[in-house]
This record gives C-alpha cells, sequence and structure tokens, in this order.
C-alpha cells in the first residue's frame, strides 16, 4: 500500500475514504435509476414522446463517458482533488437545472451536463484506489467499494418512488443536488492522494494524448476490452427488466422492484464473495469459470427462464453473480498492466464499459419476438466471446503482469 492517501487522510480517516469512493462509484446509479419511475409524468409534463423523453438517459450516458475521457487524463497531471471538485460543480450545478427545467430539450442540456460532472467523479474514484493500495490490499478495497456502490441501483428505484410520493419529478433531481453537495463537502475535506512525483508533466495536450499510449499498452488493452463485454448483457438486463418482469411475466410495478432488488442484492455478494474465498483460485482459470458459468446463465435463460419469474431471476442470477464477482479481480489486474498514468487508465476501462454496456441496451431493446430468450441470446453470445478471448490472451505471447509466468520489460511507452 501506499504511503500516501490512506494514512494520511486527516478528516475522512480510512474508513471515511472507503465510504467516499463508494459514494462517488454510486453517481451513475444513482443518475439514471432514481428518476426511472418518474419518466412516464416527465412525459407528460412535457408534452413529449417516451422516445425524446429516454433522450435524457441516452445523452447522459453519452457525456459521461465524454467525461470520464477528458477528466481522467487531467487528474494524472492536476490531481485528484482538483478534477473532483470541478466534476462535483459542474454537477451541482446541472442538477439544479434539471429540477427548474421548463423545457425537455433544456432538460436533455442539463441532463448532458450532468454526465460530463459525474465522468470527473466516477474516474477519479477509480484512481485514488489505485493511488492507496496495491496487491491484494487494492482487491478487497475494490470489492468492498463496488459492493457499497452496488447498493445504489437497488434502492435508487425505490428511493425514487418514494420521492415521487411527497414531491414530483423535480425532487428526484433536488435529490441529487443534494448527493452532490455532501460529495463536494467530502471532496473538500479528502487529501490529495496523488504524489507530485507521479504526476504527468507535459502539456495539456500531451496528458489527453496518455490515452494513446495507454490503449497502446496491449497487456493493459486487450484484457480491458475482454472484460468489458460483460457490459453488453449486464446493461441489456437493465433495459429489459421492467419490460420482462411486467409486459411480460404481468407483474406489478410493487413485485417488480422486489425482484430487481433481489437481483441487486446478488451483485453486491458477487465482489464479497471473490475476496472471502476465491483470490487464492488460479488467476488464468477464474475468467474463463465466471465467463463459462455467464454462458450456463444465458442458456438457462433462453430455456427455462421463459418459465416464470422466478425461474428468469434465478437463471439470469448467475450472470450477475458471475459479472459483479470478476470485476475486483479484472480491474486489479488491469491496474498491474499499467505503471503510471493511473488517471487515463482508469478513463479507458470506465469509458470501454459505458460505451459496451450502451450497445448492450441498443441490442436488448430490439424488437425480439420474445424478450427474455432475446436477452438470453445476448448473455450467451457475450459471455462466450470472452471465453475465447481470454482463453486466446492467455496462449499469446503478449505479457500480463500476475497472472503469466513468464519474464518481460515493459516498453519505454508503457511507462512514461
Amino acid at each position: 500500500m501506499n504511503d500516501t492517501g490512506y494514512n494520511k487522510q486527516k478528516y475522512l480517516g480510512s474508513k471515511g475514504l472507503i465510504a467516499f469512493i463508494g459514494l462517488m462509484n454510486a453517481f451513475i446509479p444513482l443518475s439514471t435509476d432514481l428518476y426511472l419511475p418518474a419518466l412516464p409524468t416527465m412525459s407528460s409534463y412535457f408534452v413529449s414522446s417516451s422516445a425524446i423523453t429516454n433522450l435524457t438517459l441516452s445523452v447522459f450516458f453519452l457525456f459521461y463517458a465524454v467525461g470520464i475521457l477528458i477528466w481522467g487524463p487531467l487528474s494524472d497531471k492536476y490531481g485528484r482533488k482538483p478534477i473532483l471538485i470541478v466534476g462535483a460543480i459542474i454537477y451541482i450545478i446541472s442538477s439544479v437545472s434539471c429540477a427548474l427545467s421548463t423545457n425537455v430539450y433544456f432538460l436533455i442540456l442539463a441532463r448532458a451536463m450532468q454526465g460530463v460532472g459525474a465522468g470527473g467523479i466516477t474516474s477519479v474514484s477509480v484512481a485514488i484506489i489505485k493511488d492507496c493500495f496495491s496487491g491484494k490490499r487494492r482487491e478487497s478495497m475494490l470489492a468492498i467499494t463496488q459492493s457499497i456502490s452496488g447498493l445504489a441501483p437497488m434502492i435508487a428505484p425505490i428511493l425514487g418512488a418514494w420521492i415521487l410520493k411527497f414531491s414530483n419529478w423535480r425532487g428526484v433531481f433536488w435529490s441529487l443536488a443534494v448527493v452532490s453537495i455532501i460529495n463536494l463537502i467530502l471532496t473538500i475535506l479528502y487529501k490529495e492522494t496523488l504524489k507530485e512525483e507521479e504526476r504527468y508533466t507535459g502539456t495539456l495536450i500531451g496528458s489527453m494524448g496518455r490515452l494513446i499510449i495507454v490503449s497502446k499498452n496491449k497487456s493493459f488493452f486487450i484484457p480491458t476490452v475482454i472484460f468489458s463485454l460483460n457490459a453488453l448483457p449486464f446493461m441489456g438486463y437493465l433495459a429489459l427488466s421492467s419490460y420482462i418482469y411486467v409486459d411480460y411475466f404481468h407483474l406489478n410495478e410493487q413485485v417488480y422492484s422486489y425482484f430487481f432488488a433481489v437481483n441487486a442484492l446478488v451483485s453486491i455478494l458477487g465482489p464479497v464473495i471473490y475476496v472471502r474465498y476465491l483470490t487464492n483460485i488460479s488467476k488464468k482459470i477464474f475468467p474463463m469459470a465466471c465467463f463459462g458459468l455467464a454462458l450456463l446463465s444465458g442458456v438457462l435463460v433462453m430455456s427455462i427462464g421463459t418459465l416464470s419469474p422466478i425461474a428468469f431471476v434465478l437463471s439470469f442470477m448467475i450472470m450477475s453473480l458471475t459479472c459483479t464477482a470478476i470485476r475486483p479481480f479484472s480491474t486489479n489486474i488491469l491496474f498491474e498492466q499499467q505503471k503510471g498514468d493511473t488517471g487515463s487508465a482508469s478513463s479507458v476501462i470506465n469509458t470501454l464499459f459505458t460505451v459496451l454496456g450502451s450497445i448492450g441496451m441498443a441490442i436488448a431493446s430490439m424488437p425480439w419476438s420474445n424478450i427474455v430468450v432475446g436477452l438470453g441470446i445476448l448473455i450467451t453470445i457475450f459471455s462466450l466471446a470472452p471465453l475465447i478471448g481470454w482463453y486466446a490472451f492467455m496462449k499469446s505471447n503478449i505479457p500480463c503482469i500476475g497472472i503469466k509466468d513468464m519474464d518481460y520489460k515493459l516498453g519505454k511507452d508503457y511507462v512514461d
């Protein structure tokens, strides 16, 4: 573990730092799932089609992806804290703008800026873990923070529905502004974790160019793509979940929220199970086992998942468990491949996951004759692809720190 950051958080302390990172990782599910119950009401208020109103979701994700690409490299040059402060301020202003919107297109614009602010918060949160921890300790911290942030998608729709009982859709965005104000206060209390000697000293344009340098590192980029493929079926499920439970299985919205919460609970347990029981398993075999179980989940969803909502959730639960269990493992391994440029590496990881996840949502939303079978096909294909990809990567001559037993030296471009 590095000397900077974790042990020297005068105001936050060790537990406060972990909670702070967990809150920052929760910004995306809070920014999206919290106001899902309000979408029909918003369409009625703005007299807009559901397609136009839903742009508040897709535009948010698009600018979030742009944001993390920009903020990550800048945090390597200027430090984590300034980027967090700017990101939080942008998020607060845009959340207030969302709450005050009287026009759907102004709301879409405000959501775009909200995505930019969220990108700064999320990309830096992952980089802070790399600053402060290493080895198994880093895996444990990744598991803890990912489990904390996993609570957000479980409680956000329920909390959003509760807010709507006492307020209208504007209350949701006022709530997001309050969350971001709390995050800004914690940011002010947070002590910088990136050492001066580890910062990028080149030009501003040069700092953005680090994204290209990082992406040229095959030891980092290829496994990043492989691990990110899981985002397609996972995000596809989020896009289809309400239609599957409400329209396909004819459950009411309240019962749907229970099934959604059960799956979210399983997602929270994934990282915990890995750190507690699976860290000593072969690092070559563990990803193949996860991808293989996810493949089984896809086959089960296509076959017995169509029979009942219980059969569906039990079938998909395997995918949720393996997809989240592999995250602390994969993030730690990816950081091991890239010495330096942590912010840029974090940006690449988050951007790939976001972009591929958005593609997964689009594919899942296609007019399948049977949406459950369609989701099962998506799970099957994008579990088989990373399984084959990981096997081929392990057989290749490309080095991989911490997994392949071979001697090698990273090239200059990888560590500059």
